[in-house]
């Protein structure tokens, strides 16, 4: 049990900090968590990529274990507190409103991912602009850099673990490559560097651009969006991979960006990754057909006579060629070695 009671948090003035973080996740959110004070003048909001049927508990035991903060999961409509960690629950994006409440909402996903970072990370810019910081931890692709940009672009501080320091460093160099950020160190330095964060006074608060407001309340409700995708950006001739609509490229952004008036959101390598998996899982579906038709073919060719049963044959023939290529086309980008094969 914690020994410190969280403190009520002034929503109008109060710094917040907003975490993401993937593959590695559990042991780089250890290693930031325990290094906070048990007076820590913050909440702290942390969404990290877990499986729709996880419950959580594995990283909010081990952060209650290590850290001296109060953990839990997220809860629609509860008041956020200085001294609380809150984690996104699983299959669901945790967003904070202006007037310092969570908003959980099983939303569309952005980047292949419920919860996500990038709705975290802007709804936060939206609603507390200069006074967020926000971390960029280990992990594949890219998600979390358009939601640090919207950061960097309210005046809020950027902080992004060092590449050589993070056991998954797409994530963070991903991030530094689309901009320019306050910090990038080891996870060891974020500590020292939150705490004078933490007791630095905020200056002027530049004014939220329209583009990341409209994006934030996107990604609030689940309702097709037509009128606000729109105003972001032009149609491309590419299709949703999660809904199948049209997608729309993001004009107001440094990275390659896309929507759909649904809500589902890919930066250009989160687009690629999935369109590859569409393709694979249709090639088995494929696959599986015609192997199923050669298998009727043979059937039909051996219990029937004369030009039926030739001409079945001549087909389940056919249909081999197609099975084999579409075999080699599924084991073209097989990464399998032999040191991975069990022995």
């Amino acid at each position: 049990m914690k020994t410190a009671t969280p403190a009520n948090f002034n929503y109008k003035t109060g710094r917040i900090v907003v975490a993401g973080a993937s593959a590695g996740g559990l042991n780089a959110l250890i290693a930031l968590i325990q290094q906070l004070p048990e007076d820590f003048p913050a909440p702290v909001l942390i969404v990290q990529h877990i499986s729709a049927d996880a419950s959580g508990d594995v990283l909010l035991n081990a952060l209650n274990k290590h850290g001296k903060l109060n953990c839990l999961h997220a809860v629609h409509g509860e008041l956020i507190r200085a001294g609380n960690v809150y984690l996104a629950p699983s299959d669901h994006h945790l967003l904070v409103e202006k007037d310092g409440h969570l908003h959980v909402t099983k939303g569309a996903q952005e980047n292949r991912s419920r919860p996500g970072i990038d709705p975290l990370f802007r709804s936060a810019a939206v609603a507390f602009g200069n006074r967020v910081t926000g971390i960029i931890l280990t992990g594949y692709l890219d998600d979390g850099t358009a939601g640090l940009i919207a950061i960097k672009r309210c005046g809020g501080t950027c902080i992004v673990q060092d590449p050589s320091d993070a056991d998954y460093p797409d994530m963070p160099k991903n991030a530094l490559n689309q901009l320019k950020v306050d910090y990038c160190v080891p996870i060891a330095e974020m500590g020292s560097i939150l705490s004078k964060l933490m007791a630095k006074k905020p200056g002027k608060q530049k004014a939220i651009p329209k583009d990341i407001q409209r994006e934030s309340m996107i990604s609030e409700r689940i309702l097709s969006d037509l009128a606000s995708v729109n105003s972001l950006g032009e149609q491309v001739p590419f299709n949703c991979p999660g809904c199948g609509g049209v997608l729309w490229k993001i004009d107001k952004d440094t990275s390659l960006r896309y929507r759909c008036h649904t809500g589902h959101a890919y930066t250009a390598a989160a687009l690629l990754a999935e369109q590859t998996r569409k393709i694979e899982e249709t090639m088995w579906t494929a696959l599986r057909m015609f192997e199923e038709k050669r298998n009727l073919l043979t059937t039909i060719s051996k219990e029937q006579k004369g030009a039926p049963a030739h001409s079945a044959a001549e087909r389940a023939k056919l249909s081999q060629v197609h099975i084999d290529r579409i075999r080699a086309f599924l084991l073209a980008d097989d990464k399998a070695t032999n040191s991975d094969m069990p022995k």
